[in-house]
């Protein structure tokens, strides 16, 4: 499988090191949630978050999306600062990175070709006819290519992701976010979106950054796997050691909760 051959991602940045968070902190009242994180994801790279609910994984995309912000520290993408910055800066940075939510968030008074052509449109200043010829051809790349006119309501839960991806793809990000992607769907749904998931990382260049407690997926897709509690990144690796030879007691007792 392969983007459409209009699919043109954002250029290349100067250093290989697309995402870093220092000694970045975040409290919601009294609960310490992120406790002065350090980490960094390369350019191009498929890097799964795993860990115990709680430890902080679904805050990092928040942040990344701009819908929460640090207490504490430095957030950069693309070599440039998403935290501290003022609001503009932030917009910019933000176009880069597109995001699929476990909730598939999709406008129900929509349909679906203009649910994944209204950011472009509106965002991007992207001409309708080639926002719409985009998202034609995304929703053929996800299998869904006579849906166009359908509403949200009328389709089932899997549809409704393949087109929340599908849309997050329309933006032509150079960070793809997936949080708990089928968390919300029927269990036979889930090993269609997780193939179709599967392919995009296989075929495209696309920076991925993923939360999911689906253990062979993230075998499968991730160059590095980063293991967390307590808001901190307490073991990294391939996923071959970290799936195989966890050095962490944390580590081994969650993957024996999970496995």
């Amino acid at each position: 499988m392969r983007l459409p051959s209009s699919y043109v991602p954002w250029s290349a940045a100067l250093s290989s090191e697309l995402i870093r968070f220092e000694n970045v902190s975040k409290r919601f009242g009294e609960n310490t949630v992120l406790d002065d994180l350090c980490f960094a994801v390369e350019e191009g790279k498929h890097v799964t978050l795993i860990g115990p609910s709680g430890s902080g994984k679904t805050t990092i995309l928040r942040m990344l999306m701009t819908l929460e912000r640090p207490d504490s520290g430095v957030i950069q993408v693309n070599g440039g600062r998403l935290y501290p910055a003022d609001e503009k800066q932030r917009r910019e940075l933000r176009k880069k990175i597109g995001m699929v939510f476990q909730q598939f968030n999709l406008f129900p008074n929509m349909s679906v070709l203009r649910n994944i052509t209204e950011a472009p449109v509106r965002v991007l200043g992207l001409d309708k006819d080639e926002a719409e010829q985009r998202a034609r051809e995304l929703l053929d790349l996800v299998g869904l290519a006579e849906k166009c006119d359908a509403r949200p309501a009328q389709l089932s839960g899997g549809q409704q992701q393949r087109v929340a991806i599908a849309r997050a793809l329309a933006m032509r990000p150079r960070v793809l976010l997936l949080d708990e992607v089928t968390s919300a769907l029927d269990p036979e749904l889930v090993a269609g979106v997780l193939d179709l998931l599967r392919d995009i990382a296989r075929s495209t260049d696309i920076t991925m950054l993923c939360v999911t407690h689906e253990m062979n997926f993230a075998r499968d897709i991730s160059d590095e796997v980063f293991m967390f509690d307590s808001g901190k990144v307490i073991e990294s690796g391939t996923p071959e050691k970290i799936f195989s030879e966890p050095e962490h007691e944390r580590t081994r007792d969650f993957l024996g909760a999970v496995l």
